[in-house]
């Protein structure tokens, strides 16, 4: 059974889920030192708050104060609500840099050095 309500206790309902959304997620996007919250993400994309600039380019996802992904975004549908956003690419942020060269298994941690030299 599908309950029918009017326009206003649908926008008032769609208003709560929407600040619900908000205050539950730490996720964020950042672009040119603007920041906009994201509601919700997902494999390919994620979704902000309707009525906002429609990004587009390459933006960081942040969750919290941890840098997660360097994106490049296209707008994607404008849904109820909310704004949707691709990703044609989202590269994960490494804490250092990619080694271009197999490091052994067996390899030292550290270098002792002989102090009696």
């Amino acid at each position: 059974m599908e309950a029918l309500f009017s326009k206003e206790i649908q926008a008032g309902l769609d208003r709560a889920r929407s600040d619900a959304l908000r205050k539950s997620s730490r996720l964020r996007v950042d672009i040119d030192g603007s920041q906009f919250p994201v509601l919700r993400m997902w494999k390919t994309g994620f979704a902000t708050e309707a009525g906002g600039p429609a990004l587009r380019g390459f933006v960081d996802l942040y969750d919290g104060s941890i840098h997660m992904f360097q994106c490049l975004i296209v707008a994607a549908e404008d849904a109820p609500g909310e704004m949707l956003y691709e990703f044609k690419r989202a590269t994960a942020v490494a804490d250092r840099a990619a080694l271009d060269f197999e490091l052994p298994e067996d390899a030292p941690v550290a270098l002792i050095s002989d102090a009696r030299r």
